[in-house]
């Protein structure tokens, strides 16, 4: 950012009074200051006058009541506060927001939930479909604030560009929990009726605007600190990667604001007419600079008539959030050479002389900066050792980049170093995509600084000047891509890169190889290349299948401490409603989002792989009992390429029956639980072994019954870890899974799927008992002679049927007690639709067939079968059930320490993440 020539006034900022929802901005209009009187405060950027409160009011600074008729508005960013706080107030205004970035980090927006929320720029009540929140951090504002708001979202990875030694809070205001309490005074600091508090995105504690600059500047990562992964663990070279890249983002999940770059987008359409102004006010449309005017982008401002030019050009300085001095600006007539000049006056009444009056009811006006010569441009040092953050120098029309760059040096002094071995970096700080370009020595700043100012004035006020160090240091990205073929040779999928990504084999090599889930790394040394990979792959089709890519992080292995435990999150967004949307975002929020993955884009590998060479982590799997399975049979196929080759593994149930999770203590499904308080509950769990089962799966032939009802010839090896089940419990699930994919949309509750469940086992209630004809068992090379029965199960875990106990609770001298680490499977038979529904409601149990560590199964004819909840028709032929290799690491939750830290998460406030008041959102 530039300073200008002349010493800003004390309330230098811009902003739009707005007393309704931003989308109403045509009826809001911007006020002119006319002759009030302006108000100081010790806050920077604030244009306070007193206002009448007609409705109960809170302050924006202590969130206490205001009593009386009087409170003080300010004019920019709607902050309202009591006269006595004015004098100590520390927030500070919206339009000052780009000055107080640590490192430029970009937003990803995306719609936000129905919960109330508070914009961060204009601080009014955020509602309905216009709202957006950022899917990384607690930022939260109307669409058409959202360009408004600068690049200062967490700073997540090292880049090799702008870095930090230290690690310091990223303090965002308002959002809080109504429980937060503040961490220097322990007071309440949580408010729901304003935008109030403070709280360091990283470690959660909560402070009072006015207490936050009391507590150390170093943040300590809080309670999550040993299963976060740090910035400084994580590289990614992404230069015009958007966030969305670089995080996995779903492009579905967000909205396209590709055509926001410049003003509000609520009156960019052409076809909309501005509200008719209140008597005695003229509507004016101002532009911020030639883009905005190409656009067709304005902002509309309403001033009293006969109102003077620095009035008008500090109205519309507001209306664009500009914290300038209005001398330094004048309004030019858009589509005429009339420019208002410092002592003239805006008369609207009609009469001889109306030059500028426009039929419609508005003029249209572009707001011009006047030459600065010469001119104060702060350069801030893009190495984190700098004794000062930013310098300022004067340049003026003769100053280059390397005169510039030689003062700048001396400053901050460095100045025995060679120019040449710098560059000077104009870096512009926009929420959607920070954007970079490097000066070359001979350029004229000024003429630089105008250029910027011709294009976009608000531009101008987010884009910085860096000092930078020329350093060849080597690019290298890292995309995975998938959907290839499956097993195929290193030089195959070579090949392949080469003929449909004509990729360039010098600039790109394959590191990694998973030919079971047909998925390779390319590693490549040039960011264009990257790029123009990256965007083709997903265009590219191979027997009908579009192929995927995603941007892979490196982690930093050498710096993980001895004390950290990073985990790794699943998340199906699919699952359990909206539920598992709402936790992806929240985890995304508490923990880095470079270690949280949605695994409908591209399944568990791109998160195992990233975490190849973590030698310790745990996964927290999000999901029902099938996403839980996907997750262990793709560590279970790469395992040999993870330096941690048994992670443990915790569950979140967001599926229907959710059975391992019952086993595990996690619960029968989530419920709304705050996300802070579900890792803490990780980090504080068990660690138990569960055995996994390998079922080989010989048929004869596909049995026509089979092909005729669009069954898909089964599988041939499935692994198994819940329960396997023939006869009408796999009829039944069978029923189920074909009713959820011919209507998808209706089964996105539990309540729903377990009375379609109800309703199709009530369809066979009158089916015979004839499976015992039907098939032949051996347990342990044992013929077992079966009873009559109509369903068999083979038990892993002891629970079936969303909580069911199907092998029963009494003590039986044949059989050993069950354990899910026990290497052995109980056998179970079921007689019918009525005794399974007498199971599942507690008044019987199943039928104790035999119990083993090898099945033999002999089927005679096409008979349903069902792993884990996936049904299909199995043709008549062998099956074969045997232990699957090595037991797998599970997290079971603590009893003990789950109340523990219930009790400390409602006595401290920070204990509590930002969404803990409504659950999830």
């Amino acid at each position: 950012m530039a300073d200008s020539g002349q010493p800003r006034p004390a309330e230098p900022d811009a902003g739009n009074s707005r007393t309704s929802s931003p989308l109403a901005v045509k009826k809001r209009g911007q006020q002119s200051p006319g002759l009030r009187h302006k108000y100081q405060s010790s806050a920077p950027g604030h244009c306070f006058r007193k206002v009448t409160l007609t409705k109960p009011t809170f302050c924006h600074s202590c969130s206490d009541f205001v009593w009386g008729l009087i409170g003080f508005l300010c004019e920019v960013c709607n902050l309202m506060c009591h006269e006595k706080c004015l004098k100590t107030l520390k927030t500070v205004c919206s339009s000052m927001t780009p000055s107080l970035v640590q490192v430029p980090v970009a937003h990803c927006f995306g719609p936000a939930g129905q919960k109330k929320r508070f914009c961060c720029i204009c601080r009014k009540q955020t509602e309905g479909s216009s709202a957006l929140r950022c899917e990384v951090c607690e930022l939260h504002v109307h669409a058409d604030c959202a360009i408004f708001s600068c690049a200062d979202c967490r700073w997540t990875h090292l880049d090799g560009i702008l870095e930090q030694e230290t690690f310091l809070h990223h303090w965002r205001e308002g959002n809080l929990p109504s429980a937060a309490r503040c961490e220097v005074c322990r007071r309440s600091c949580g408010s729901s009726d304003v935008l109030a508090g403070m709280r360091c995105e990283w470690c959660g504690i909560t402070s009072h605007v006015a207490c936050f600059l009391s507590t150390s500047p170093e943040c300590s990562l809080g309670r999550l600190r040993s299963m976060l992964l740090q910035p400084s663990c994580i590289r990614l070279d992404s230069r015009n990667f958007s966030k969305m890249h670089c995080y996995r983002i779903s492009e579905n999940c967000t909205l396209d604001l590709d055509n926001d770059d410049d003003v509000d987008p609520s009156v960019a359409s052409k076809d909309v007419q501005p509200a008719a102004p209140e008597s005695g006010k003229q509507l004016l449309k101002v532009f911020d600079g030639d883009d905005s005017l190409k656009r067709g982008c304005f902002r509309s401002v309403s001033v009293i008539r006969a109102t003077r030019n620095e009035e008008v050009v500090e109205a519309a300085l507001r209306a664009f959030y500009i914290p300038d001095d209005p001398k330094d600006f004048d309004l030019q007539e858009v589509g005429g050479l009339q420019r208002l000049q410092s002592d003239d006056i805006l008369n609207r009444n009609g009469g001889p002389d109306n030059r500028g009056s426009l039929k419609d009811g508005g003029d249209s006006w572009l707001l011009r900066s006047k030459q600065r010569d010469p001119e104060n441009v702060r350069v801030y040092a893009a190495w984190s050792s700098a004794g000062a953050l930013f310098v300022s120098v004067s340049v003026s029309q003769d100053s280059t980049v390397s005169s510039v760059l030689a003062e700048v040096l001396s400053k901050m002094h460095r100045q025995g170093e060679d120019v040449s071995n710098f560059s000077l970096q104009e870096v512009y700080m926009s929420s959607k995509q920070v954007q970079r370009q490097t000066l070359t020595p001979q350029e004229k700043i000024l003429d630089k600084l105008q250029e910027i100012r011709k294009v976009s004035l608000r531009q101008m006020n987010q884009t910085r000047f860096y000092v930078v160090e020329n350093r060849n240091r080597s690019v290298q990205v890292e995309l995975l891509i998938g959907g290839l073929p499956p097993l195929l040779t290193k030089e195959e999928y070579a090949r392949i890169m080469e003929e449909q990504l004509t990729a360039k084999s010098h600039l790109v090599s394959i590191s990694h190889i998973y030919n079971t889930q047909g998925m390779v790394a390319l590693q490549i040394s040039c960011f264009s290349e990257a790029e123009r990979l990256y965007m083709l792959a997903k265009d590219t089709t191979i027997g009908n299948k579009t192929l995927t890519s995603l941007l892979i992080p490196q982690i930093l292995v050498n710096k993980l401490g001895g004390d950290m435990y990073p985990l790794l999150v699943f998340v199906n967004p699919k699952s359990g409603g909206l539920k598992g949307r709402e936790l992806l975002y929240s985890f995304r929020k508490l923990l880095n989002p470079h270690q949280v993955f949605d695994i409908s884009n591209g399944g568990p590998l791109p998160g195992l792989h990233t975490f190849r060479e973590v030698p310790r982590f745990r996964v927290l799997v999000c999901g029902g009992d099938g996403t839980v399975g996907w997750v262990l049979g793709v560590l279970e196929s790469i395992k040999h390429k993870l330096v941690c080759r048994e992670p443990p593994i915790g569950i979140v149930p967001l599926g229907t029956g959710n059975d391992l999770a019952r086993v595990l203590r996690w619960g029968s499904g989530y419920s709304g639980e705050d996300p802070h308080y579900i890792l803490v509950s990780v980090d504080e769990a068990n660690e138990v072994l569960m055995d996994r089962w390998t079922i080989l799966l010989d048929a004869k032939d596909v049995s026509e019954d089979a092909k005729d009802n669009c069954f898909l010839e089964p599988p041939k090896i499935v692994q198994m870890n819940n329960y396997f089940g023939l006869g009408i419990d796999a009829q039944v699930s069978l029923d189920f899974h074909q009713a959820r994919e011919d209507d998808p949309d209706k089964f996105t509750s539990r309540f729903h799927n377990k009375g379609v469940y109800v309703k199709v086992g009530l369809q066979k209630i009158s089916q015979t008992k004839s499976l015992h004809k039907e098939l032949q068992l051996e347990v342990d090379t044992q013929v077992i002679p079966l009873p009559n029965i109509e369903g068999l199960i083979f038990l892993n875990i002891p629970s079936w049927g969303s909580g069911a106990d199907l092998w029963g609770s009494e003590a039986d001298g044949r059989y050993g007690k069950p354990r899910i680490d026990d290497g052995l499977l109980e056998v179970v038979g079921v007689t019918g639709v009525v005794h399974m529904g007498q199971v599942q409601g507690g008044l019987r149990s199943g039928i104790r067939i035999a119990q083993g560590n090898f099945i033999r199964l002999t089927l005679k004819k096409a008979i349903p079968v069902q792993v884990d909840g996936e049904p299909w028709i199995q043709p008549s032929g062998h099956i074969i059930v045997s232990a699957a290799g090595p037991k797998v690491r599970m997290l079971r939750k603590s009893k003990q320490k789950q109340k523990k830290s219930s009790t400390a998460s409602v006595r401290d406030g920070r204990s509590a993440s930002p969404l803990s008041r409504d659950g999830a959102h």
